[in-house]
């Protein structure tokens, strides 16, 4: 079953239940996706890490309106959009612990030192930010892993 599938089915759970904060949420959710299907030249199938990235997409927007909202002194807005990204985190992948994600830089960061015959730099850090996020694959966020990886070559 794919996302947008669940995302369908506990909408109609929502509305059963009167749940109107799900049913908006998972509306947008549902929107979103089918945007991303149709964007472009012609419509394409997503795949499950499309799906994915446009869920942390709608977060992370969420999360930006909300401190907008914060710093506009609104905080009954504010926590409406917290309670979105509380619902759309439900159907995120588990985000790594920063231990787990230090440990797969450190792992990429040798590997690029030992392909490059020495100590590594910052000439090296576009390739240990492909195989870091290549195996990280949505379940950390790209600014944190840019930081942890800025960090581990300097």
């Amino acid at each position: 079953m794919t996302l947008e599938e669940t995302l369908h089915q506990d909408m109609v759970a929502a509305m059963k239940a009167r749940d109107s904060a799900l049913v908006t949420t998972l509306r947008m959710a549902i929107g979103a996706l089918k945007n991303e299907k149709v964007a472009g030249k012609e419509a394409r199938q997503l795949s499950e890490a499309d799906e994915i990235a446009v869920l942390q997409r709608e977060v992370r927007s969420r999360r930006d309106s909300a401190q907008a909202y914060t710093d506009g002194m609104r905080p009954e807005l504010a926590a409406k959009e917290l309670a979105e990204v509380d619902i759309l985190s439900r159907y995120l992948p588990a985000m790594l612990s920063d231990a787990e994600l230090d440990a797969i830089v450190a792992e990429e960061v040798a590997t690029a030192a030992a392909s490059a015959g020495g100590a590594p730099g910052m000439r090296q850090m576009g390739a240990v930010m492909k195989a870091v996020n290549a195996r990280v694959a949505g379940r950390a966020e790209g600014s944190a892993v840019a930081a942890k990886v800025r960090a581990a070559l300097a």
